[in-house]
Parts: C-alpha cells; sequence; structure tokens
C-alpha cells in the first residue's frame, strides 16, 4: 500500500503522519495512564518507543521509512537555529555580578561529564573490551548531558566520519537518561524531604495535576506568542517558520560550502545554523528587525522541532546495535549514574549560597535526561521558581552555549583521529581553571 522505498514528498507525508498520529496516542497514554505521569514520561518518547516497536527496526507493521535518521539531523538544525532568535540581549557584567555560581556549576558539569565519560570509555570499557570504539565512552555524555537532539547531531557527525554505530548508542543512552532522570530525581526528592534539604513545598502530591496529565486548564493557559506581523500581509507563524528555516538552509548551505573548500573538515549542519543564528541575531539588533521577532513564538518553532527529533530519533534505533553492545552499555548507562550524581551533588552544595537542593536536582534531570526533566523536577520541589534556578540558568546558559557548541563539534573530529584523550584531559584543565574562578570570586561554598 505504502511505497517507502524511494523517497518521494508523499513518504515525507507518510511518516509525518505517522509519527503524528503516535504522538497523539503517546499523549493519551499520559493522560490516562497514571505511572506514565507519575515518571513525567513524555509523549514524544512513547511515540519513539512504539515507532521503534511497530516500525522497521521492530516488527515491521508500520511502514515508516529508512529516512528517520536524517529527519533527526535536519531537525537539530531547526532547533540549534532558533536558539540564537529566542534569545535575549546579554552582558557578561550582569552575568558575572548575578549568575557567575550557576554559571561556573553548569559549566563545570558539562565539561566533567565529557572529560570522564571519555577517560572512562579509554581506560576503563577498552581495557575489557578492546574492540570498542575509541569514542565509546562519549556514548555517555551524548545521550546524558546532550538528550536526543546531540545524540541525533553527534550520531550525523559520526556517521559522516564513518561511524554509524554512535546515532543509534547514542539515541539509547539519551532514552536512558530520560527515564534515569526523573526516577532518581524522585528518590533524591523524597531523602532530600526527609533531612529536610528542601526549602519549599515537597510533597509530590501538591504536584499541580497540569504537570501530571500535561493537559492546561483554561484558567491557566499562557499565550503561545505574538503576533508581530498582520496576517493580511503575512501570516506570523509563517513569519517565524520562513526565518528559523531560512537560518537552518544557510547553516546547511554553510556547512556544505566548507566542505567542497576543504574535504577534510566536516562542519555539523546544527554549528553552522547556530553560527548563521547569532551572527543573523546581532544583525536583527542592530536594526528593527528584532522587535518584530517574538521570542515565544521561536522557541514554540524549536521545541515542535525538539518533539519530532525525539520521536524520530528513537525510533531509527537500530536494535542490532544495542543488542550488539548491550553489555557494555549497560555498564556504561550504570556507570553514568554514579558519574553524574558525584558531579551533581558534590558542586551544587559548593556552588549554591543558597537552595542548593533545588538547584542541584534541576541539574540532574537536565544532565541525566533533558531541560524538560529538570524543569519537571524543580516544579516538584519549587513549585513557585522562587529559587530564581530557572531565571539565573537562563542567564548563564547564554555564554555557555557556544562552548558546548564547540564540544559537539570538535567531539566526533577529535575522537575518529586519535585525539580524544587531549580532549577529556582539556575538559578537565577547563573544570579546574573554573573552580579557581569560582573560588577567587567567593563563588565557592567551603559548607559541608
Amino acid at each position: 500500500m505504502f511505497n517507502t522505498e524511494v523517497f518521494t514528498p508523499w513518504v515525507l507525508l507518510t511518516d509525518l503522519g505517522i509519527i503524528s498520529a503516535l504522538l497523539l496516542v503517546g499523549k493519551f497514554i499520559r493522560v490516562k495512564v497514571k505511572l506514565v505521569q507519575q515518571l513525567f514520561i513524555p509523549p514524544s518518547l512513547i511515540a519513539g518507543v512504539l515507532g521503534l516497536a511497530f516500525g522497521p527496526n521492530g516488527l515491521g507493521w508500520l511502514p515508516l521509512s529508512g529516512s528517520m535518521g536524517t529527519y533527526a539531523a535536519v531537525l537539530i538544525a531547526l532547533v540549534f537555529g532558533s536558539l540564537p532568535l529566542s534569545s535575549p540581549k546579554f552582558s557578561m557584567k550582569e552575568v558575572a555580578g548575578r549568575v557567575g555560581p550557576m554559571w561556573a556549576y553548569a559549566s563545570i558539569g558539562m565539561l566533567l561529564q565529557w572529560a570522564v565519560a571519555g577517560l572512562f570509555g579509554l581506560y576503563v570499557l577498552k581495557l575489557i573490551w578492546p574492540d570498542l570504539h575509541d569514542a565509546f565512552g562519549v556514548m555517555l555524555s551524548t545521550g546524558y548531558y546532550g538528550g536526543h537532539g546531540t545524540a541525533a547531531a553527534i550520531g550525523e557527525a559520526f556517521n559522516g566520519l564513518g561511524w554509524d554505530e554512535a546515532a543509534s548508542l547514542g539515541m539509547t543512552t539519551a532514552t536512558v537518561g530520560v527515564i534515569l532522570a526523573i526516577v532518581g530525581g524522585l528518590i533524591f526528592i523524597k531523602w532530600a524531604a526527609k533531612n529536610k534539604h528542601t526549602a519549599f513545598i515537597s510533597d509530590f502530591a501538591d504536584l499541580p495535576n497540569e504537570l501530571r496529565s500535561g493537559l492546561v486548564p483554561e484558567e491557566k493557559r499562557d499565550s503561545m506568542g505574538s503576533a508581530t506581523t498582520s496576517s493580511i500581509s503575512i501570516e506570523p507563524l509563517t513569519f517565524h517558520l520562513a526565518l528559523v528555516l531560512l537560518v537552518a538552509f544557510l547553516g546547511y548551505s554553510l556547512s556544505v560550502g566548507v566542505k567542497q573548500w576543504y574535504p577534510q573538515l566536516e562542519l555539523p549542519v546544527f554549528s553552522c545554523a547556530f553560527i548563521v543564528g547569532l551572527i543573523l541575531k546581532k544583525v536583527f539588533d542592530a536594526t528593527n528587525v528584532t522587535d518584530y521577532i517574538c521570542p515565544q513564538t521561536t522557541q514554540r518553532i524549536g521545541s515542535m522541532a525538539t518533539d519530532l527529533l525525539v520521536a524520530f530519533g528513537v525510533a531509527s534505533i537500530k536494535l542490532g546495535v544495542v543488542v550488539k553492545y548491550a553489555v557494555p552499555l549497560i555498564v556504561l548507562c550504570v556507570a553514568g549514574i554514579f558519574i553524574v550524581w558525584g558531579i551533581s551533588f558534590y558542586f551544587g552544595r559548593r556552588l549554591s549560597k543558597t537552595f542548593w537542593f533545588e538547584r542541584t536536582i534541576f541539574a540532574w534531570g537536565w544532565w541525566t535526561g533533558t531541560m524538560a526533566m529538570g524543569i519537571a523536577l524543580i516544579r516538584i520541589v519549587d513549585p513557585k521558581l522562587a529559587s530564581k534556578a530557572m531565571d539565573d540558568y537562563a542567564l548563564a546558559y547564554l555564554p555557555i552555549a557556544p562552548v558546548e557548541i564547540l564540544l559537539i563539534t570538535f567531539v566526533p573530529i577529535l575522537f575518529m583521529n586519535g585525539m580524544g584523550l587531549w580532549l577529556s584531559l582539556g575538559c578537565l584543565l577547563l573544570t579546574f581553571l573554573i573552580i579557581l574562578i569560582a573560588i577567587r570570586m567567593g563563588w565557592w561554598n567551603k559548607r559541608k
């Protein structure tokens, strides 16, 4: 009935239609199944698991095409392309003065996870399984810290460099991480409440129902954005979608152009899209164009692409690859629990003057699952967001983002060229320097 062997626009429509149906099924399950609500499992992840189980990589009942992995690579370009358009103006002075400790904490968490995961893969896993790829260890940080978006980006980059198993491994660790974020987070919250480490309402029973089911009642609904253009000339959603698509297309063009000019250098499309977005944002800020760009709308477009990315990404996992590396993958994921737990709680206590647990549980959800998981956890212990952890993160992440993009860009290149050790050691050195800066600036809390 459906011919998915030759890619056509109708194949694209078929894939989108099936994934859309699975997203709606996932949403229905989230609304009706209490266990799914308690674990905060997003519908996009449910849709991806259903697509994996019943699609071509599973039972073969759903006629999804073999382009699902490519969709993830395109969608991540949209996600990163929308980020600069959604960001406010900021100054380094404001960051240093207000959210310096959060910047240090977030930077250390990012750098240490990449460093320790890389070294664990090179000097522990490869000692037991010598045939493993040198970059097997960083599949942990690819999925845990980065999530499905980073897994798609790094998987595509490794695929272009000759290691096509990376995408499935990264998507697997990302899926494990999302579940671990909530399950582990709820355990930590119960421990903290019992030991009086929480500063606000911490009883899970007090969590608003809309956060459990995901259905917002009429009196609590927010606007999706502002109409900055007249629909007589151009529909506002069309205008913002055109901006994001233009940024992603220019990023793709830049990546292809660099590849043609210098074949040895393959810049990921998502990195180029982010750079193009930053440049256009500066141009827009210097003119009055920014006044007509609604950050909420561009953010919604990026979030929409993320939902589709997770669904397509998980559905594209090759189960044969997971089975092949099942034992070292389990060891890696279990080790990741202790790695992220140690980083989150040790530095969370020492880089938080106030509300240390609220900030730490947010970081746990973020560094094992996704930003959405971090938000879900902090809303349990801080329903009114009085700790300002979210506000501080939003500002602190802006100077962190370029470093994160550089890491995601060069991790595949350096590991494929035998320089993974130097990358890991470089991350450790930067971590040490940031700790020194934190101590020098008075951000380091010496209390136990």
